[in-house]
């Protein structure tokens, strides 16, 4: 690409998407916002627009429908000026897994996952013959902590984090950057779909501290970033005993300890 590439950001009306739109605007990136809620994008997309001189294009659209969903697809195959998707629209519903009803957890899965999965899909094809271009996934820790009891929500992320990597490393040898972003909780509008006050937590990280520390990573081309992590001597750690097992999955017979009832 001869000019910095345009980033498409969904869930852009607020939050961790808003917040992202902002920063590659500073950066000169033009900016193609998606989400629901127009107003709120308009408003956001006025204010960069007199501050830093980009082009902003909204694109109303709920990624749960597939109509919106396949119009937000056709722009990222089709508009060749659109070089980093960021994938950060998402949900999370409140309750344990057996209180939370079928439907919405259907909903979660379909936003969570589905609709990232497409629109990676609608992208990358294009970024993978240019040879250059970057995806950027929003995941969080809580796929890495079923602990946490976020059993779904928990589950997409990990999702998210499996998705993410195995598409650095398809993607990575034809020139296109794949990052997956985890963060911890952070002052978002998304507490208020699970009926939590985050203003009542600790250890809450901004909004803007944790797109600024995801660009760190983004710039490091880092393939995981986790800014709440502050030893990154434990995540290393981890990779390294799952890399470890590999050599040992692929094997004729079971495990000795289960060759035995004793």
């Amino acid at each position: 690409m001869s000019q910095l590439p345009a980033v498409l950001v969904t869930g852009a009306s607020t939050g961790i998407g808003a917040t992202y739109a902002e920063r590659f605007a500073r950066r000169g990136h033009d900016l193609v916002l998606v989400a629901r809620d127009v107003a709120r994008m308009e408003a956001v997309a006025n204010r960069l627009r007199q501050e830093t001189g980009v082009t902003i294009d909204i694109l109303q659209a709920d990624l749960t429908q597939a109509a919106d969903l396949a119009k937000v697809e056709v722009r990222l195959r089709d508009d060749a000026r659109i070089g980093i998707l960021v994938n950060n629209a998402g949900t999370a519903i409140g309750g344990t897994f057996v209180e939370q009803s079928t439907d919405d957890m259907t909903r979660l899965v379909a936003l969570n996952t589905a609709a990232l999965v497409r629109l990676a899909s609608a992208i990358a094809p294009r970024l993978a013959k240019a040879g250059e271009g970057a995806i950027v996934n929003i995941g969080s820790v809580v796929g890495l902590a079923p602990e946490f009891g976020m059993t779904v929500y928990g589950a997409t992320k990990a999702f998210v984090l499996f998705l993410s990597q195995g598409l650095g490393l398809e993607l990575g040898p034809k020139g296109v950057y794949v990052q997956a972003v985890l963060p911890a909780t952070t002052r978002t509008e998304i507490w208020e779909h699970v009926g939590a006050d985050v203003n009542a937590m600790n250890n809450v990280m901004e909004v803007g501290d944790l797109v600024d520390a995801a660009l760190v990573g983004f710039d490091r081309r880092e393939p995981v970033t986790i800014p709440p992590l502050h030893d990154a001597g434990q995540w290393e750690a981890l990779e390294a005993a799952r890399r470890a097992m590999l050599g040992n999955l692929v094997n004729a017979l079971p495990a000795e300890r289960y060759r035995t009832l004793a």
